[in-house]
């Protein structure tokens, strides 16, 4: 036997006859999928703290930065997304390359991306919700607004859980209905957007924008460094290589194109920010809000509140729509209960998605995630590096298909994005590290106790099957 236990392209494909998502999204699909999934809390809260503390005016070129290093991770999950068009992503992925142990790694290491983003969001979701009910003097009792904290006041976020729980329900309801609901957000998200942009113009003055560095670029490369989680989502895109049409062109149009016109949006209201309202003034939690009041325009800061309202639901849809389709590849697999991989009549993964969807409802209506936000970056980090270097073992399987999108300057780019991230994964804090590989750890005990003996590579279990 294998100990590697390697899955190749016809092996992925023989194992989901018979049990495969249907295919119906296009290119643009894909494209407000992504779209969906990167823009939310970021642009409305990250251009101004970072743009105080760290980078001014100059957070464009941090914005910049950032999207070149995710970039270099698009296209090579890209051409993975071209060549093995199954949903599981970068976890599917390293099946293929690597083998069945790597696999769990990353997979364990999306559930952790997915599962903690979603809370994360559904948590700041729920300030801006309650925030906007008093607005119409509609008052959630304060027990009901925030985690477990007695000594705060709080002890359930309702509204975080409510949140979870509705979406959850409607991607149960199958990709398609749910994907109607995501366009229709995704519209009002970029025009409340593009409404800033608008407006804001005639408030610029180019006074603020001097310095244009005010901390050197050591400040710039800080600040890319935060703002690079700002794009974190764009890799939950790849979840639906199993429901595009002609995935081998789709697949890098969606993931590319999202991750283009985001970074497009990124800078232009950074610019605009900086240039509205001096950027030593923008470290608050609405930025973009407050440097409309600050030129009396309150009306517009209300539009933005129901941007980012609107932007987070997006967010958190796409986020356990990667999550559910995880575990259904996880359970078609056999490394999870075979129950994970069961469709219902609309074709959905409905037992993977409530499971999913409950245990991170429980974690955004229970869990302070202040402290563990930062774990997700180290899931989304480590996935993306080894899809990168991933790439270049992947160009020596002869079952490739022929055609499709491949990484340009190979193997400069996989390199390059390799290194990328690992030093991004340098700069976490120590308390993450350590948290992340007890997560890790707990990961690899449950595979060696379950999964391994379970899993569809295992000569036994195959033999039944």
């Amino acid at each position: 036997m294998n100990k590697l236990r390697k899955k190749g392209i016809n092996d992925m494909l023989q194992h989901t006859e018979g049990n495969q998502l249907k295919r119906t999204l296009g290119a643009f699909d894909l494209i407000m999928l992504g779209v969906g999934a990167i823009i939310g809390t970021g642009i409305f809260i990250l251009p101004g703290t970072v743009a105080a503390l760290h980078a001014g005016p100059g957070i464009i070129f941090s914005f910049i930065i950032a999207a070149f290093v995710c970039s270099l991770a698009a296209m090579c999950y890209s051409e993975f997304a071209s060549s093995i068009p199954i949903t599981g992503s970068a976890y599917t992925y390293s099946y293929t390359v690597f083998g069945e142990v790597i696999a769990w790694i990353v997979a364990w290491a999306l559930v952790l991306e997915y599962g903690l983003a979603a809370a994360s969001v559904a948590t700041g979701w729920s300030a801006y919700f309650v925030s906007l009910l008093e607005g119409f003097n509609l008052m959630i009792p304060k027990a009901f607004t925030g985690s477990f904290q007695p000594e705060e006041g709080t002890y359930i976020n309702l509204p975080a859980i409510i949140i979870i729980l509705l979406l959850a329900h409607l991607l149960s309801y199958g990709l398609q209905e749910s994907n109607r609901l995501n366009r229709i957000m995704v519209f009002i998200k970029v025009s409340v957007i593009l409404l800033f942009i608008i407006v804001g113009l005639f408030y610029v003055k180019p006074v603020n924008w001097t310095p244009f560095i005010p901390f050197g670029w050591e400040g710039v490369l800080a600040g890319a460094a935060l703002v690079f989680f700002a794009y974190l989502g764009f890799d939950a895109v790849s979840s639906a290589a199993e429901e595009v049409k002609n995935p081998q062109k789709t697949m890098p149009i969606g993931i590319i194109g999202s991750l283009f016109i985001c970074t497009a949006l990124y800078v232009t209201v950074s610019l605009v920010l900086t240039g509205m309202v001096p950027f030593t003034n923008l470290n608050v939690s609405d930025p973009v809000s407050f440097a409309m009041e600050m030129v009396n325009q309150d009306w517009i800061a209300g539009f933005i509140s129901l941007g980012a309202i609107t932007g987070m639901i997006t967010v958190i849809l796409v986020l356990l729509y990667g999550g559910t389709r995880l575990l259904f590849a996880l359970g078609r697999d056999q490394l999870l209960p075979k129950k994970m991989a069961r469709l219902n009549k609309k074709n959905s993964p409905v037992i993977s998605t409530w499971i999913f969807a409950i245990l991170i409802a429980l974690c955004a209506g229970f869990l302070p995630l202040s402290k563990l936000a930062e774990m997700t970056n180290m899931g989304t980090l480590l996935a993306f590096s080894i899809v990168s270097v991933g790439i270049i073992f992947l160009r020596k399987d002869k079952q490739l298909p022929e055609g499709g999108f491949k990484v340009p300057l190979f193997p400069l780019v996989p390199i390059a994005s390799f290194l990328s991230c690992i030093f991004l994964i340098t700069q976490l804090s120590t308390d993450t590290l350590i948290a992340s590989a007890i997560w890790f750890l707990v990961g690899l005990a449950f595979y060696s106790f379950y999964g391994r003996k379970h899993s569809l590579m295992n000569p036994k279990t195959h033999s039944k099957s």
